[in-house]
């Protein structure tokens, strides 16, 4: 079993990797409607990478024996003025997920829950991965590339 507290925050998390699943299908919408078929996959993916975080929280949770409600969450806009703007969406998405998974681990730590503390290890390390994945495709857009031309350079981003 966990702590109360440690399967409240998951729980709360599950939401939040819901919401960056449909923030990243909405920056996948977007890229779609511009014609600009493999960064909307690229995102796509993304989206259903976080579905993914949820589902594997959600299983946690039932492994551990905590019943939980799935977390309401917010619509997602389609629209954004341009591609450095769904790229900084996404970026700042994942470093809000990075906070709240530092904050899980750092509450498992203090209550000395080393189920949850060794779970969150995982979650810590993707995060690395997602924030320096996002960083990389910022810079890339960031480098005024033709976004058809840097559509190449995309196979690159999936192998990370």
């Amino acid at each position: 079993m966990i702590s109360a507290k440690l399967a409240e925050m998951l729980t709360k998390q599950i939401g939040s990797e819901l919401t960056a699943h449909q923030q990243y299908m909405a920056i996948s919408l977007w890229f779609h409607r511009q014609s600009l078929d493999r960064w909307a996959a690229l995102f796509r993916s993304q989206s259903l990478e976080e579905a993914q975080h949820a589902s594997k929280i959600m299983q946690f949770l039932l492994d551990v024996d905590v019943e939980f409600d799935l977390p309401a969450i917010a619509p997602a806009s389609t629209r954004f003025e341009n591609a450095m703007a769904a790229v900084e969406a996404a970026q700042r998405s994942e470093a809000r997920v990075s906070g709240e998974f530092k904050a899980m681990a750092q509450a498992a730590i203090a209550e000395g829950d080393t189920t949850a503390f060794q779970f969150l290890q995982w979650f810590i390390a993707e995060q690395v991965e997602e924030e320096s994945k996002m960083s990389k495709i910022k810079d890339l857009v960031a480098s005024g590339i033709n976004l058809f031309q840097a559509e190449a350079l995309l196979d690159s981003f999936d192998e990370e």
